[in-house]
């Protein structure tokens, strides 16, 4: 950029690099809150039946142990929805009391009352929530089809946010792409136009009910289509004044490298424009494995510091040491810690300068010598079999190593 006084001087602007996140309203869930400002929450789901009480109890504090904020249970029955107050009553026993979220589905209005009395928060599903059963013949919805079942879903809907709403407990509307209702489709096509309308149409009914701890979630297991879904829908409720809150995720992301890529493509493209307040995480793996993901989501977005952060180069033929095995001897030795950037550099033409903002660098100075820094000085230079006990000496003397349990 140029300077009006001298056109032949170029600065550089400073940018803002902190993601400015949409602002939205708190909805409590238990003793967390989403949105609001807060940070952003981490949640995931059980596997187990939820009849299977000792299980469902034994999973949720596993994954509530290793930081997952929010669990969310499976209540396909009225046996399963009654079952929840025993998995509740057992954890504030032998534990805590961990936010809890029920999923109910397919004309679940009896079970939704029920599990409500039990849980924080309920998540319907709006293309379940009221079963519309196909027409092949179909070419038309005429106005009043529509209407017909539009009463019905509030005749249905009605008695559960009255509840909720007198509880002080929340809803999370879940739209799936996957799982329209068949007069969105039929009226919106298979769209993310279909998703945000079938969201609307519940957070009206919800809002002419004086309801509003309501969080709205819009996945789907294509990013592009996913994506978009969130991104139109902060658009009408920006249109319509709305605030909500929204829970992000791509279901169905599957296994593997793949499903945690398609996962942070999705998550992160959207929290990197400000846009979502809780996110999960989908894999077809063991739910605990989904919450180092999230946590490395909103880590590498500077959104929560919850694990060292590790600034490494590539590695070429300057580099003075084996940099794949030393990042992994630094990271075995301070990946308990929390709060720090340390940056692991294979020589000095890059080192400092790519490590500026690093609390501790490790970098090749020299053959057979580290040199160590803490911010952008150079405190001392190592044999090279040393560097790691050094660096954790360093960190040490400075107060900020605490030794890793067990």
């Amino acid at each position: 950029m140029q300077t009006l006084d001298n056109p032949n001087v170029t600065v550089t602007p400073a940018f803002d690099t902190t993601i400015q996140r949409r602002k939205t309203r708190p909805v409590k869930v238990g003793n967390v809150t989403i949105g609001g400002g807060y940070p952003v929450v981490v949640q995931s789901m059980i596997n187990e039946d939820t009849l299977d009480i000792e299980g469902s109890v034994a999973a949720i504090r596993r994954l509530h142990e290793i930081g997952c904020e929010i669990v969310r249970v499976t209540v396909p029955s009225m046996a399963h929805a009654k079952a929840l107050a025993e998995i509740k009553e057992k954890l504030h026993q032998t534990y805590q009391n961990v936010p809890l979220v029920a999923d109910v589905h397919h004309n679940g209005m009896k079970i939704a009352l029920e599990v409500a009395k039990h849980v924080d928060k309920v998540r319907i599903n709006p293309g379940l929530y009221v079963f519309e059963k196909p027409k092949s013949d179909r070419n038309e919805y005429s106005q009043a089809e529509f209407a017909d079942i539009g009463a019905k879903i509030r005749e249905t809907l009605e008695p559960l946010v009255i509840s909720l709403r007198d509880q002080g407990k929340a809803m999370r509307i879940g739209v799936n792409h996957g799982s329209l209702a068949e007069r969105m489709l039929f009226t919106y096509g298979d769209t993310p136009e279909g998703m945000v309308e079938s969201a609307l149409e519940f957070i009206h009914i919800c809002e002419s009910l004086d309801f509003r701890n309501i969080v709205i979630s819009l996945k789907a297991s294509r990013v592009p289509v996913m994506i978009a879904a969130y991104k139109l829908m902060v658009q009408r409720m920006n249109e319509l004044g709305m605030d909500y809150p929204l829970h992000l995720g791509v279901t169905e992301a599957g296994d593997g490298e793949y499903g945690r890529i398609k996962s942070t493509a999705g998550i992160g493209t959207l929290l990197a424009a400000g846009i979502g307040d809780t996110i999960r995480v989908s894999l077809t793996e063991s739910p605990e494995k989904e919450i180092p993901v999230c946590y490395s989501i909103l880590q590498a977005l500077g959104l929560r510091k919850t694990m060292v952060e590790y600034v490494a180069c590539p590695s070429c033929g300057r580099t003075l040491f084996n940099l794949e095995e030393v990042l992994h001897k630094v990271r075995e030795a301070t990946n308990h810690l929390t709060g720090l950037d340390i940056a692991v550099m294979g020589c000095i033409v890059n080192g400092p300068g790519e490590m500026a903002d690093a609390d501790y660098g490790y970098v090749g100075k020299q053959p057979g010598y580290i040199a160590l820094y803490r911010g952008r000085e150079e405190i001392k230079r190592v044999p090279e079999e040393n560097g790691v006990e050094e660096l954790i000496n360093l960190i040490k003397a400075d107060g900020r190593w605490v030794e890793p349990e067990g």
